[in-house]
């Protein structure tokens, strides 16, 4: 996992000069404004970003739809592929988690990349894998390969997650980076509602679910094709002694000739990257960034972000959409995948939010204003799974003509339909009460019981009165308090725990420390992402829902006090800057 040497990136070279002479105004505004109060007058420049610079972060921004789309599509695409490959409980999971753990392993890689062969090459490579691991999942014939295209999809998505955010923050200017690389964040909410909508619309149809997996390449080679024509980073140029060029590009993202500040604030920054390896002599970069008490800040901060944002449950929320869904009495597949799509449309629309609030309010405040509403929301879901369980029916007949293991040994609705064999057979009057309620083995299709009232050949079934089999949830009247409470938390999390960790973390390192530190903190985000997704059912089990849900909240009250303390403000600040701010008191003076 070791560094890669900054060391001698920088050539001694003669600076090249730069035409003073800028382009015309319309990269600028100049807007003259009269103070009545002084009278006197201000001149104030409003920038214009380039529709180059729009260009190439839309381009780039499609890595983060592949990351969304690939780590959405997973919830719908596994009921069928379920079904086709006859898939237990633990392959399921591991069909959904071997992408997160491949992801996790291959930021840490992409970050080695990104220093050594540069950004650009980096996002061609993840194009290329994306396109691959979707065309072999189309394709998929056996358990095996399925486990290979999704392996095949971590590994890009590792690369997308660490380079993308890199490459559009050091493209872009201090004016709109925060907004620009948001966008990042905001092509990942996009990407999982198209893929929950592509998952609605192909599960009507035989082997959907190779359209489901397999249209991802389309996108891939979109940008694939794309940034063969992109630039490199100015910043890497610079890095690596190619200033000519670097100034160039610079011209080009900027929309002006005159660019020589900013050239020279790179440049001072490389030089100075170069007198520090001097001095470090053969110390290797993970050395340089834990020796070094601003970065080590910086990098402490930067994880923590990236672990609050998984541990607070961001996972459980899309992951588990359907299940909690279904605790509203929705059973058919498709029906639960289209509503399960209204939930990641509210997570994709507010992002729009953070990207109109991230340089108007400033990072610190709209991180903190997200986290507690995500902490409301929580302890809200708690409070209605504790509202559920509560209210949860009975069972209030046993079931006897023939012999059946889930008729004898549970007493309530809760603890039955916690057995994968076993169903909760109920019918409800017009009161609203649930009575004559069974616990039944159910059958294969999970919609039926194998006896009693609920089977398909029950002479119980009637016009007059109509049993219902509830699978893997109890009916109850609070159910729809947590569908609220997930809308609630993704309005929260969309508009600036979302986004907010990939921002600040996309800017407050050193040139020398960036790849390296933006690589570690992708790995955080990807380990505790697999955490928390591998087990959400078991700690259900363990603790129950409200007690899982409560632990969250207990992280994020936690994650707050925390933020509130040593979080910094970061808007407006030169990516060169921000190693002075990191240099001063640990704690934040509101």
């Amino acid at each position: 996992m070791g560094g890669v040497m900054a060391k001698g990136l920088c050539a001694n070279d003669e600076i090249p000069l730069l035409d003073q002479e800028t382009e015309p105004a319309e990269f600028e505004l100049e807007t003259s404004i009269t103070n009545h109060a002084q009278d006197d007058h201000t001149t104030v420049k409003v920038q214009r970003t380039p529709p180059f610079v729009i260009l190439l972060t839309l381009l780039s921004t499609i890595g983060g739809f592949l990351f969304g789309y690939d780590t959405g599509v997973v919830s719908g695409a596994t009921l069928p592929i379920a079904d086709k490959f006859k898939l237990n409980t633990f392959e399921k999971e591991l069909f959904v988690s071997i992408t997160v753990g491949a992801a996790a392993v291959f930021a840490i890689i992409g970050g080695i990349l990104n220093d050594k062969i540069g950004r650009k090459p980096t996002t061609l490579i993840a194009s290329v894998v994306f396109a691959v691991g979707a065309i072999v999942l189309a394709a998929a014939n056996s358990k095996a390969t399925l486990l290979i295209g999704r392996f095949i999809l971590g590994i890009g998505i590792g690369f997308a997650s660490c380079v993308i955010p890199i490459y559009i923050s050091e493209c872009s200017s201090s004016h709109v980076r925060g907004k620009l690389v948001t966008f990042f964040n905001m092509s990942i909410t996009i990407g999982q509602f198209i893929s929950s909508v592509t998952d609605g619309l192909f599960c009507y149809i035989a082997d959907g679910w190779r359209y489901m997996l397999g249209l991802a390449a389309v996108p891939a080679i979109i940008q694939l094709i794309g940034f063969l024509f992109m630039p490199e980073s100015p910043r890497y140029l610079v890095k690596k002694g190619k200033d000519q060029l670097a100034i160039n590009i610079l011209r080009r993202l900027r929309g002006v000739t005159d660019v020589n500040e900013e050239y020279q604030a790179i440049k001072t920054a490389c030089e100075e990257e170069v007198k520090a390896n001097q001095l470090t002599s053969d110390r290797s970069i993970v050395v340089r960034v834990f020796t070094d008490a601003a970065v080590r800040r910086a990098l402490i901060i930067g994880a923590a972000l990236q672990l609050f944002q998984q541990i607070t449950g961001i996972n459980t929320i899309m992951y588990y959409s359907a299940t909690i869904i279904r605790m509203s009495g929705v059973t058919n597949n498709c029906t639960a995948i289209w509503y399960a799509s209204v939930t990641a449309f509210f997570n994709f629309i507010f992002t729009f939010v953070g990207i109109a609030l991230v340089d108007r309010v400033g990072r610190r405040k709209l991180f903190l204003a997200s986290l507690a509403g995500v902490v409301f929301s929580l302890l809200f879901m708690g409070i209605s799974f504790q509202l559920e369980e509560k209210t949860a029916p009975d069972v209030t007949q046993a079931y006897t003509v023939v012999p059946d293991e889930c008729a004898t040994k549970f007493s309530t609705c809760g603890e039955c339909t916690k057995d994968p064999d076993c169903g909760f057979c109920f019918t409800k009057t017009d009161d609203g009460e649930y009575v004559n309620s069974t616990c039944l083995s159910a059958s294969k299709d999970l919609t039926s019981s194998l006896y009693g009232a609920c089977s398909v050949n029950s002479s119980t079934q009637s016009i007059s009165t109509t049993y219902t089999l509830a699978y893997d949830y109890c009916p109850s009247p609070y159910a729809w308090m947590t569908v609220v409470g997930m809308v609630i938390y993704l309005i929260f999390f969309a508009a600036g725990m979302g986004p907010m960790p990939w921002t600040i973390n996309s800017e407050i390192y050193p040139l020398w420390a960036r790849s390296f530190c933006n690589s570690i903190t992708t790995f955080v985000n990807w380990t505790f992402n697999l955490l928390i997704s591998m087990t959400f059912l078991s700690l259900s089990e363990a603790i129950t829902e409200q007690g899982a849900f409560y632990l969250y909240t207990s992280f994020g009250v936690i994650g707050f006090i925390f933020f509130f303390l040593v979080l910094p403000e970061t808007r407006g600040r030169t990516l060169e800057e921000m190693e002075v701010l990191f240099s001063g008191s640990w704690f934040v003076r509101s």
